[in-house]
């Protein structure tokens, strides 16, 4: 059954309970990535099994990697890898579906190719900027086709003989960089690429795990000299919980009164934890316990009680760190004291959809008070949402958990549409909210 309407309402009574989020998504890409461009057989445990991902898998499967999938759930595989250079064309377009990190990082990898390849996407992938992945490969040497300059999917991929190049990126965006790193890869010569400011590195850090190694310069440049092979990793690779699913539930409860939750297992890289600092400035109540490693992935449990949260203005620091939790940041501010203001979140506007007007248009529609702005967004708090109204997610995960958060403080239900793009990265969304008392189930009419 298909489910594309969200209903949420008011918490009936505080959130508990602890729980482990799925697998990260962004972390889950690139195993699946590095695992079928390397030699030997990889295993890997803790991958989200969300369409995003799946759609990753599919696409290497259409190029002749052979993947087992060790459970039911399809959180455990093992990947037999077939080389940097053991990909086979595939016979038609590969589709990656809604996943915006799929298809730069694909670009990268289809660039080294010696095949021609053709990628494509849904209808939001298809509205979304590639020019930032394409015009560096083609520096390195592919040439690549695709509508209105090349901005846009579908892109036609002509494979070649790369060199490397020092890229300097125009945005800080992971998957610009990752692109080019995994073109660098097939390339002859090193690469090195450096962003206006830090942006999540799982792939620096996943990369030695395959035999490459990445340097980390002055000025956080990053070079990579290629080694011309991946290699499986020997021991299983696990991948931590994701932060940005546990953000959901941390605004949740920090906000529903009386709430007590513990997340165990998430991943708490420097470069994603913007939420938590911004909600750390807002004056909430979390805390991060037994903190360890998994693989080079720094991990903790998360605990969080609820607290009356406070307006401020975003420290710029904070924003690349936190471009994909600020749907639910934005519930936060809105039932916060004070006002909330947030600039150089530009980025916001070409996500799924356009985050800013998208949540500002949700929230004002349930009673709160926010002005946009072209690169961020004016919040002056309240006391209570408005229910019992019907917004449009856009076909936007993010914008549709956002929304589940934000009626767990309104005064009835609130009806989202277009939801079911949930299942993109967080599929069990839905029945690990109402674990923790969460007042959220599917229209089943």
């Amino acid at each position: 059954m298909t489910f594309d309407t969200l209903i949420a309402g008011p918490a009936a009574a505080p959130l508990a309970g602890e729980i482990t989020p799925p697998g990260d998504k962004s972390m889950s890409h690139r195993a699946i990535m590095l695992a079928s461009l390397a030699d030997g057989v990889s295993e890997i445990h803790g991958f989200l099994p969300g369409e995003d991902n799946l759609s990753t898998a599919q696409i290497f499967a259409d190029m002749g990697v052979r993947t087992e999938w060790l459970n039911s759930e399809k959180t455990s595989l093992r990947v037999h890898g077939v080389g940097l250079h053991g990909l086979h064309a595939p016979r038609n377009a590969l589709d990656a579906g809604n996943a915006g990190t799929c298809a730069r990082l694909m670009t990268g990898v289809l660039a080294g190719q010696s095949f021609t390849s053709t990628l494509t996407g849904d209808a939001s992938l298809r509205s979304r900027p590639m020019q930032r992945v394409s015009e560096p490969v083609q520096r390195m040497g592919a040439i690549v086709e695709g509508r209105e300059g090349d901005n846009f999917l579908p892109l036609t991929i002509h494979g070649g003989q790369l060199h490397g190049i020092d890229y300097q990126s125009p945005v800080a965006s992971a998957q610009v960089k990752s692109c080019v790193l995994l073109a660098g890869l097939f390339a002859a010569g090193d690469t090195t690429v450096s962003e206006p400011h830090p942006s999540r590195d799982h792939t620096e850090r996943m990369l030695p795990i395959f035999g490459q190694p990445v340097e980390i310069g002055e000025d956080d440049i990053i070079r990579l000299h290629p080694e011309n092979r991946l290699t499986a990793p020997q021991t299983p690779l696990h991948i931590p919980a994701d932060p940005s699913s546990a953000a959901f539930f941390a605004v949740a409860a920090s906000l529903v009164p009386g709430s007590e939750l513990c997340f165990h297992n998430i991943g708490i890289n420097p470069r994603r934890g913007g939420w938590r600092h911004i909600l750390d400035d807002m004056q909430a109540n979390i805390q991060l316990l037994n903190e360890h490693r998994i693989g080079n992935e720094p991990v903790a449990d998360i605990a969080v009680v609820t607290a009356q949260l406070h307006g401020m203005q975003v420290n710029a620091a904070n924003v690349p760190d936190a471009i994909d939790e600020f749907p639910v940041l934005f519930v936060a501010a809105a039932l916060a004291e004070g006002v909330f203001v947030l600039q150089g979140a530009e980025e916001l506007r070409v996500k799924e959809s356009d985050r800013i007007s998208a949540m500002a248009t949700a929230l004002n529609a349930c009673g709160a008070h926010i002005k946009e702005r072209p690169d961020g967004i004016r919040i002056e708090g309240c006391t209570e949402l408005r229910g019992n109204v019907e917004i449009d997610a856009h076909g936007d995960h993010r914008i549709a958990m956002a929304m589940a958060v934000a009626a767990q403080r309104a005064n009835g239900d609130i009806r989202i549409r277009n939801a079911s793009a949930i299942a993109t990265s967080f599929p069990d969304f839905v029945p690990m909210a109402q674990k923790i008392g969460m007042n959220v189930r599917w229209a089943t009419v």
